[in-house]
């Protein structure tokens, strides 16, 4: 029986290979002990932002129990989750005053900007900037309603300076200061400052 020419060299091969299969299994066992950590830290991470997602939800949910009323003179709106899966959206949901609850795309143009201020105002007093800029967001809304508006950014304006664009009078009348921009030349724009405050009281005295 010929086994054909010996290879000498055979038992380093071996060897060699040995050692390649210990370093490749080594290799194995450090991925799967990074995969299992790496997953644990994303089900810490799936946990941790869901807990922070629900109390950001229940904060908002909470303002927006105080700032529905104040904008609408009474009502209710509340944010819910469309369903339990955890990339469930969410649904804004109104009760206006002496009505059952409705859609968004039932209410009217006012309604619909005031729900949207509340949500908004409400979002806002979780982590407030210094300062808040509106553009003519009072332009659907009705003389009464453009009260409320304003009363509440009045309210809100004890901590977070408010700066909007508006053409209500409304609105003007119950700011604190205006700036007015004019074209009087072709091209060419003027800033008009007015201290309200200051002007009321040159006029009454």
């Amino acid at each position: 029986m010929n086994l054909g020419p010996i290879n000498f060299a055979a038992p380093e091969t071996l060897e060699a290979e040995k050692k390649r299969k210990e370093t490749l299994s080594e290799q194995i066992n450090e991925l799967e002990t990074s995969l299992s950590k790496l997953d644990e830290a994303i089900k810490k991470i799936d946990k941790e932002s869901n807990k922070t997602f629900h109390e950001c939800l229940n904060s908002v949910n909470k303002f927006l129990e105080e700032m529905f009323p104040k904008l609408f003179g009474g009502g209710f709106s509340k944010l819910n989750l469309l369903d339990d899966s955890e990339d469930s959206g969410l649904v804004l949901m109104a009760r206006l005053p002496g009505k059952k609850n409705t859609k968004l795309s039932q209410l009217s143009g006012g309604e619909k900007a005031l729900t949207a201020l509340a949500l908004v105002f409400s979002l806002f007093s979780i982590n407030p900037a210094p300062f808040c800029l509106l553009d003519e967001v009072d332009a659907p809304l009705d003389d009464d309603n453009t009260l409320r508006f304003i009363n509440l950014v009045s309210e809100m304006s004890a901590k977070v300076q408010f700066i909007f664009v508006t053409h209500n009078k409304i609105s003007m009348e119950k700011s604190s200061h205006l700036l007015g921009v004019t074209m009087r030349d072709l091209g060419v724009s003027k800033v008009v400052s007015v201290d309200v405050e200051q002007a009321m009281e040159l006029a009454q005295s």
